[in-house]
């Protein structure tokens, strides 16, 4: 038997489901990623401020918090992970009608706000998305649903912080929201459509708290562990670095609208693009050694960045877009193949609250440069700064050792 055919074919199904899902995640996300900092810049806010707006993104680091919930309560009726999808769903369509009538030239605290909930809303939403991605998929199946996942969360990125910022003069602002409002709508529609197969049989219908508590302190334990959380929380430093402040240094060049046009269209069908190279790697590599190919070719997407802030390359559009696409395209292959690391390390009986801290990880590694990129920028120049976050992802590489020892 060959090794493709004891693979067996991947999920179709459980992968369509969870691009959908991701998708619908993704279009907040495409939104403050993308837009919201050109947005920024042009109301004339310093770097230091535009990245403070990072902070935003503060429930994506706290979601462990509450992760246990989603693995602990659940109608047994209605579907162990649909139970929270489809009412979060449904609370950040309502989150965008809200955002509709908040534009930021006349109501950017109450944007701002609306901006955090829809954070909570799809944080809370993903610790239920990568339960039931760990629930479906098999190990061989692992390169395939993250690139799955990561595809699907770039498509909305794509969607609600490019493609329909393209088409502002047409819909306008509260259009433009409107139509996330849609997706999110028809997501959940496309979800409530899927019957929900039962947990495992090996699994119980519900752990009690001290059960689930206890095997969480369990894992945390397990040899390596320490290891792979420095490398999950390290391998976005210099990355992070340089893209926090790229786009509110394109818009101190181009307007708001083109900006997003550019980044959340081109660049981001490169960073999907990527996103399903490193799902091929995965699939055919061991998952350590595509990490490490991918970090790799990364690198050659930051320098070329920090060329072109540093005037060593001309600032035209075609030049941003090929720059950009570059590293765009490396990085998207280097999340995927991370998170099927991550999630090739996770326990399936708490695969939510497994899989959201080692996620929590990653958030927080990048939190940390994302809040200071700003105040760099300020400080010490955009190029100098960019110079740095290729160093962090140079130095990233003396990690792999550990990692690779540590492996059972």
């Amino acid at each position: 038997m060959t090794a493709a055919a004891a693979r067996g074919a991947p999920p179709l199904g459980t992968l369509a489901l969870l691009s959908t899902l991701y998708v619908v995640q993704g279009l907040p996300y495409g939104f403050q990623d993308t837009a919201l900092p050109a947005f920024l810049s042009k109301l004339g806010l310093s770097y230091s401020q535009i990245g403070f707006a990072s902070a935003l993104s503060l429930p994506w680091l706290l979601k462990p918090l509450w992760a246990p919930f989603i693995d602990r309560y659940w109608h047994a009726g209605f579907g162990r992970r649909k139970t929270w999808i489809v009412p979060l769903q449904l609370l950040l369509a309502c989150a965008c009608v809200a955002a509709a009538f908040a534009e930021p030239d006349v109501a950017l605290a109450r944007l701002l706000g609306i901006v955090l909930v829809m954070n909570a809303l799809t944080a809370t939403q993903d610790i239920a998305v990568d339960g039931y991605a760990v629930d479906r998929l098999r190990h061989s199946d692992l390169g395939y649903g993250n690139s799955a996942q990561v595809v699907g969360y770039k498509v909305g990125m794509l969607v609600g912080g490019g493609l329909l910022w393209a088409w502002y003069a047409e819909l306008h602002w509260r259009g433009i929201f409107g139509v996330m409002a849609g997706c999110c709508l028809f997501g959940m529609g496309v979800l409530l459509s899927q019957t929900e197969r039962p947990v495992e049989a090996d699994t119980p219908e519900k752990l009690s708290w001290r059960q689930l508590l206890e095997r969480v302190r369990t894992v945390m334990k397990v040899p390596g562990t320490g290891a792979l959380v420095v490398f999950v929380l390290t391998y976005k430093l210099g990355e992070t670095l340089a893209n926090k402040m790229f786009v509110p240094w394109l818009g101190r060049h181009f307007e708001p609208q083109v900006v997003a046009a550019l980044m959340g269209t081109w660049v981001m069908a490169a960073s999907l693009g990527g996103s399903l190279f490193g799902g091929l790697l995965a699939s055919r590599l061991p998952l350590l050694r595509a990490v490490v190919v991918t970090a790799a070719m990364r690198v050659l997407g930051l320098v070329a960045q920090w060329a072109l802030v540093a005037g060593l390359l001309p600032l035209d559009k075609p030049v941003v877009v090929a720059v950009a696409s570059v590293e765009h395209f490396f990085s998207g292959a280097l999340t995927v193949c991370m998170f099927a690391l991550m999630m090739s390390r996770v326990d399936k009986r708490i695969g939510a609250t497994h899989y959201t801290v080692l996620a929590a990880i990653e958030v927080a590694g990048k939190a940390v440069p994302g809040l200071l990129s700003g105040v760099l920028a300020d400080a010490i120049g955009v190029p100098h700064t960019f110079l740095i976050a290729v160093a962090l992802s140079l130095v990233f590489f003396a990690l792999v050792g550990p990692v690779r020892q540590s492996r059972a």
